[in-house]
């Protein structure tokens, strides 16, 4: 039986049609993202996941969107990372 694979959540806020993407850092408790793509037709989540899943150093499927898919704010799940090598990663990006 393989071991359970390790996951955690995150809080993001998400402004979309920036001039660029990039991961801003830490807001509050929420890791704030700007992407160039526009929040329609699920443009924006999919960057969103592809923005953090290359600074986090793993591939865009690892990251997905759970709630929050037509909001600002949202719940990213990531799968292979616990909480502690997320803030790690994501720490010294920004």
């Amino acid at each position: 039986m393989a071991p359970p694979e390790r996951s955690t959540l995150i809080a993001v806020k998400v402004v979309p049609g920036a001039s660029r993407s990039r991961i801003m850092g830490w807001l509050g408790t929420d890791l704030k993202v700007q992407v160039a793509a526009a929040p329609e037709k699920g443009r924006a989540n999919e960057a969103v996941c592809r923005i953090v899943a290359e600074a986090l150093g793993l591939k865009p499927q690892a990251v997905s969107v759970v709630a929050g898919h037509a909001q600002p704010r949202k719940k990213l799940a990531i799968r292979g990372l616990d909480q502690n090598q997320v803030q790690e990663r994501l720490a010294v990006v920004g």
